[in-house]
């Protein structure tokens, strides 16, 4: 039976509850995190921790746990259920009480929850590249907080599945943001160029990951607003996300992006991640 974390104890999904009165249930009051499993190891599980700890920070939730019993339940979650690639779910509420807009007591402890899910690497779409639709962003202005509040996300990525795309990129007037559950990435003459980690995005992890590749690799890289005219002038495209790693961007809307194969450039980027996991993975398996 696939076992699951409540309140920091492993049960059985089947016996899984939440009380209809959590605040992440009434008011999307919580935030969460998503963490890649390769091979049956967490991959880049500490950097997903600390931004964890940071989003609870910023909406004043206190989190009863330390990051060791954290990772150490992920862990065992792993083993229970004999998981070799797919995710980690995580959430953080704060906690059950009767139901009013203002904080609860600070006596109410926060509700924590834990899952696993089989989900395979996106080989076909990392191979072929994927077409995305433009939206506006209408989302609120904490972004940078991983929150339980998704509800601007979900209506932005009905409307690509509904177009038959596999993301919306968002943007706030003529500025490109983000996509709906992703980072969005452009190439010009060399340069990999990227939205700034403001309020306006969240800073992915993946996100980070390919920062940092860039620069141990000497791949030109800049945190700056781009347009939608830029975007869709750009010579190649990509998105990046825990689950969808370095995807390229073949087409915007009704415009196709180079020439309609992924890049050189997303293709260094890619064998880069890859490199990168393989190494992550490999530390983790040797400790």
């Amino acid at each position: 039976m696939e076992k699951v974390i409540v309140n920091g104890e492993l049960i059985e999904r089947k016996d899984a509850v939440m009380d209809i009165e959590d605040r992440g249930y009434q008011f999307g009051d919580g935030i969460y995190e998503v963490i890649r499993v390769y091979n049956g190891k967490m991959y880049t599980a500490e950097e997903h921790l600390k931004r964890l700890y940071e989003s609870a920070e910023k909406i004043g939730l206190k989190i009863h746990y330390q990051k060791d019993e954290i990772k150490s339940h992920a862990a065992r979650l792993i083993d229970e259920n004999m998981l070799e690639t797919g995710i980690i779910y995580m959430q953080f509420s704060r906690g059950i009480a009767p139901r009013q807009h203002a904080f609860p007591l600070k006596d109410v402890a926060c509700s924590y929850i834990a899952y696993t899910r089989e989900m395979p690497r996106p080989e076909a779409s990392l191979d072929k590249g994927v077409k995305t639709l433009l939206v506006e962003d209408i989302r609120w202005l904490r972004c940078d907080i991983k929150s339980l509040n998704l509800l601007g996300n979900i209506l932005a990525k009905q409307k690509a599945a509904e177009s038959d795309c596999y993301e919306a990129i968002q943007h706030r007037g003529e500025i490109v943001t983000e996509g709906s559950s992703s980072n969005v990435f452009i190439v010009k003459d060399g340069t990999v160029m990227t939205h700034p980690a403001t309020n306006l995005i969240l800073n992915g992890i993946t996100r980070q990951v390919i920062q940092k590749v860039c620069a141990e690799n000497a791949v030109p890289f800049v945190e700056k607003e781009f347009t939608v005219e830029q975007l869709l002038a750009a010579d190649e495209v990509f998105l990046g996300s825990t689950t969808s790693e370095v995807m390229p961007i073949i087409q915007v809307d009704k415009t196709v992006i180079g020439e309609g194969v992924p890049g050189s450039m997303t293709r260094k980027l890619q064998e880069l991640f890859s490199q990168h996991i393989q190494k992550e993975c490999t530390l983790l398996q040797n400790t």
